[in-house]
């Protein structure tokens, strides 16, 4: 069987957009890491090099590179995909579903607040945006669902490395944080999945969603039941290419998911779950993990945020007065909702604050949200610059928050009762 292929010309041209756009992350992400910003922020900045701020100016020289021949942009689009089924599988793997029973309360309290309560009160504020956001596919629904989600979304990778940097990680505070956002994304990729799946088919199919969401959950139950009777597999696993039957795994059960209903990414984020349930979390596994998430984030994973801003365009159709608006919206629906949730808790008035400051922080699940519901044609560019532009802005405003607290009182994270 012959295989098309690239002249050597057109794969130098791509060797050379791959490298610009992987520099361009580097760098920038290099940066915002010394002024102790989010990395991916920086490298999304790194993107937006050749996109909103090189482009005007040069555009027959940014052209010739990354669109100097004909499906150059599919080409691309192959290790942009691969750099966000290697995130969320490895989100997937970080993800732990473990509840404090001490802090329950607080746990419940504040997963309503930051999850349920913003997705309602940005119900009336749809018609507000639609007409100017919605995408290509015109589905009313399925942009309900993304503009609701976009507003409720929370980062666990970008909250991890904050609390990682902060010296504040496993305290009750930052226990309490990643453990709501676990739940909160669950829920609110499974939402994102009907919301593509109603997309696709141009009408709601209730059955068929309630079906797609009882897989979905069926799955992380059989996992979680799994990490009980696996323990003799794991030897087996010493015998084998971990890296091999990892990404075979995480490719055919791609597919196979796809057949029944979930898409590409969150059943990359199923297939980190599972291959955590099934090796566990043994030393020598964390290290095998360690390889392929030291690989990803070298390349694909960079190389993916920087696509993501090399498509940002906010110098043309793009409002600055409506991005204000909806940020505002989005911010203050996520902590207000927190914070009404947290009145009746033992919580001191800081603590509060923090908390409904910090569920804020949209990181790289809200990045994946514009991308996907761009991709299926539910929203359009101009509302896909806004999500991340909102989740820029927010995870950048947690973090420095987060860390001007600390400063102010080092042991405010440890002490959060009256």
């Amino acid at each position: 069987m012959g295989l098309q292929t690239l002249s050597e010309q057109e794969l130098i041209c791509t060797f050379i957009a791959l490298a610009l756009l992987l520099a361009g992350a580097y760098l920038c992400g290099t940066l915002f890491e010394r002024i102790k910003a989010p990395r991916v922020v920086g490298e999304i900045i790194g993107g937006m090099l050749f996109g909103s701020f090189l482009f005007p100016f040069f555009p027959k020289a940014v052209a010739g590179i990354f669109n100097s021949y004909e499906g150059q942009g599919k080409v691309l689009n192959i290790f942009y995909q691969l750099g966000l089924v290697f995130l969320m599988f490895l989100s997937g793997y970080n993800t732990n579903l473990e509840i404090d029973k001490k802090n329950l309360k607080t746990i419940g309290c504040v997963f309503v607040g930051a999850t349920f309560l913003p997705m309602l009160g940005a119900i009336p504020f749809i018609q507000l945006f639609e007409e100017e956001y919605i995408g290509t596919m015109n589905n009313s629904i399925s942009f309900a669902l993304v503009f609701t989600i976009g507003v409720a979304i929370t980062s666990i990778p970008v909250i991890s490395k904050i609390f990682f940097d902060m010296g504040v990680m496993n305290t009750t505070f930052s226990n309490t944080v990643l453990t709501v956002s676990t739940f909160q994304d669950l829920c609110l990729w499974i939402l994102l999945n009907a919301a593509t799946r109603i997309a696709v088919s141009g009408e709601v199919k209730l059955v068929e969603m309630l079906i797609v969401a009882f897989v979905t959950l069926g799955l992380f139950a059989i996992a979680k039941l799994v990490t009980k009777y696996v323990h003799v597999w794991k030897k087996s696993f010493q015998t084998i290419n971990f890296y091999s039957v990892s990404f075979i795994a995480l490719l055919l059960v791609c597919a196979l998911l796809y057949i029944a209903g979930i898409n590409i990414m969150y059943s990359a984020f199923l297939v980190g779950y599972i291959v955590k349930a099934v090796v566990g979390t043994e030393q020598e596994t964390i290290a095998k993990i360690d390889g392929i998430k030291n690989f990803a984030f070298s390349f694909f994973i960079p190389i993916y945020f920087a696509l993501v801003g090399i498509q940002l365009d906010i110098l043309n159709n793009f409002s600055f007065l409506r991005f204000a608006l909806f940020f505002v919206i989005a911010f203050s629906l996520e902590a207000v909702g927190t914070l009404i949730m947290l009145i009746p808790t033992d919580l001191n008035r800081v603590t509060k604050i923090n908390f409904a400051v910090t569920m804020n922080a949209r990181g790289g699940p809200g990045i994946v949200l514009a991308t996907v519901a761009y991709s299926y044609g539910i929203i359009n560019l101009e509302f896909f610059t806004v999500l991340i532009l909102t989740t820029m802005l927010s995870s950048l405003i947690a973090g420095y928050w987060l860390r001007w607290q600390q400063k102010k009182d080092a042991t405010i994270f440890m002490n959060l009762t009256k």
